[in-house]
């Protein structure tokens, strides 16, 4: 109906009509936004609203129409504009991981001290990003409780993408002399926006996958996450390939001042564009909605759905939290009405409660998060430290050699060279993740975790052992399934923990009861948040390691390695059913 009324309007009434409907929008926003700082906080669940301003009893009635689309199966095309935010997140973590480490060591910083610049980012994340779930989990603003903390960290991800590639620039202006040799304040600006770049890249994440959660019926979860990774996959890979063309030779490459400037600038569009697109799909259903008292019961099963209070329907959706109580729904089998007990909420968890649940967890997640820290201590000594790898140690170059030396030649091809390598794998991670759905649903989800971790510490084992350049393009596949799968399992079993309230498996043949209400962003974030732990303990001890071996072939034993202690951890984690 929409599209033959924009047909009938032309472009002229289109504009018009996006106009007047952003005025309305406008006008509502500036009515109830927040006027004082304590509604702010109130807004975000970092206060509690006083009894004289909480909710009537009787609050208004609800036109869940606008919601519908929570409670039905997305289509593939819509799974993917859901997780288009991830793709746009991929493209810059994939320049991230191939030009920092080569920019920081091209204006003077060495390898223990870049080690180090890595570590700034994961000490703040491993603390802030558990915090920032648990207030997604209390966010009361009408956006939605996800998607304010997507755009939020999405603004700081276009920052580093702004200070990375120009630090030296901005370092020049600053100093106001450019032949003082001082590089402090270029230094600064490039380790600035790494943090920038890096914090935010990871923990954008949390929100965009516990998004794409809320809005998807439990039956969608596995299909959904599938379709985040192979969106994340197929970032990285265009990412990758855009690193490995030679801009400086093309006309576009010279414009921009340099390679690295062009692959930021492309990519620093490609992820505001990826970002619009998801956060401008589907509305959340806001916690002051899926917190109202009203109870409502439908009867299902018929030609048509009967709402028996004669209002639309309302379900609680089971992202909301641990679910503490039954109410009885009436489902039509074969013309006959029967009850079925349907869990909701009893209970609104307050922001101390949710951070609580970051340090008090079942076992079942604290399994998943020992195997995601030996997951991401495997990626990222092979993500960050990469690019330098196929540099120095296949192509034998050096990144401190004088600009034009053999030694600098063959460095920066191995770079490019590299960046191509990190392409297939972000390839192989999107082929992978478009058949892990149906592998799960053939051989198991603990065969598939396990299988996958075995799989990639195999193949880096093998390309440290042999370092040609075949090897590595083609053990970088491997790195690709472990990426789809750290990507999908995790979230797919704390999805499918707090769709069935289950937290550990059953003991004699009794149901297991959680009493504890826990939040999925909450849940999301904490297992995310061991990226950040990875990224701290590595950047401590790997300079020191290649220090000591004398080759930067450590950095892919030592992934090998890590990948083999995640799948023996792996084997212990709770599938329930899956």
């Amino acid at each position: 109906m929409v599209e033959k009324l924009h047909e009938y309007q032309g472009p002229i009434g289109i504009l018009h009509t996006w106009r007047d409907s952003l005025k309305d929008k406008w006008g509502e926003w500036k009515e109830k936004r927040p006027r004082t700082l304590l509604e702010l906080l109130q807004s975000f669940g970092l206060a509690e609203r006083p009894e004289n301003q909480k909710e009537d009893e009787n609050p208004p009635e609800i036109d869940m129409e606008q919601y519908s689309h929570i409670f039905r199966k997305k289509t593939r095309r819509e799974l993917v504009r859901i997780s288009a935010a991830v793709m746009g997140i991929e493209f810059s973590y994939a320049a991230e991981t191939a030009f920092v480490s080569p920019t920081l060591l091209n204006i003077g910083v060495d390898h223990q001290h870049m080690t180090l610049v890595w570590a700034v980012s994961p000490c703040i994340g491993f603390f802030v990003t558990p915090i920032l779930g648990s207030l997604s989990d209390r966010c009361t603003l009408p956006l939605g409780r996800r998607r304010p903390f997507l755009i939020m960290l999405a603004c700081g991800v276009f920052l580093g993408l702004i200070l990375v590639p120009n630090g030296k620039l901005l370092g020049r202006w600053v100093e106001g002399d450019p032949t003082s040799g001082n590089n402090f304040w270029a230094i600064f600006f490039t380790v600035l926006g790494t943090v920038l770049l890096d914090f935010d890249a990871d923990a954008c994440q949390s929100p965009a996958r516990a998004y794409l959660l809320d809005i998807c019926v439990p039956e969608d979860h596995a299909k959904g996450l599938s379709t985040f990774t192979i969106m994340a996959g197929l970032g990285g890979c265009i990412g990758y390939l855009l690193g490995g063309i030679d801009w400086d030779s093309l006309k576009f490459g010279e414009l921009m001042g340099g390679h690295v400037r062009a692959v930021f600038t492309l990519v620093t569009f490609l992820f505001i564009g990826c970002v619009t697109y998801t956060v401008s799909s589907f509305k959340e259903m806001p916690l002051k909605i899926l917190q109202s008292n009203q109870t409502r019961i439908m009867i299902t099963g018929a030609d048509e759905d009967i709402d028996v209070e004669n209002k639309l329907t309302e379900y609680a959706p089971k992202s909301y939290g641990t679910l503490k109580d039954t109410v009885d729904e009436i489902e039509v089998e074969n013309n006959e009405p029967r009850l079925i007990p349907v869990r909701l909420p009893i209970e609104h968890a307050t922001f101390s409660h949710y951070l609580k649940t970051i340090v008090v967890m079942p076992k079942s997640i604290k399994l998943l998060c020992l195997t995601n820290l030996f997951c991401w201590m495997a990626h990222v000594c092979y993500s960050l430290y990469f690019t330098d790898y196929v540099g120095e140690a296949v192509f034998g170059g050096d990144p401190t050699a004088l600009i034009g030396t053999e030694k600098k030649i063959l460095y920066e091809q191995g770079v490019r060279f590299g960046s191509i390598g990190m392409a297939m794998y972000s390839l192989s991670c999107a082929c992978y993740s478009s058949v892990i759905e149906r592998l799960i649903k053939r051989l198991g989800a603990k065969r598939v975790y396990v299988g996958g971790l075995l799989f990639y510490s195999t193949g880096m084992f093998l390309m440290a052992v042999t370092r040609h350049k075949f090897s590595v393009i083609f053990f970088s596949w491997a790195a690709g399934v472990m990426y789809s799968t750290m990507f999908t399992m995790p979230y797919l079993l704390i999805a499918h923990y707090h769709s069935t309230n289950t937290f550990s498996d059953s003991v004699c043949g009794q149901e297991p009861v959680d009493d504890q209400i826990r939040g999925l962003g909450t849940d999301v974030a904490v297992v995310s948040s061991m990226v950040f732990v990875a990224q701290f303990i590595l950047s401590m001890c790997m300079g020191t390691i290649v220090s000591i071996s004398g080759t930067t072939s450590a950095v892919v034993y030592t992934a090998s390695f890590l990948a083999f202690c995640a799948s023996i951890v792996a084997t212990q984690i709770v599938y329930l059913d899956l």
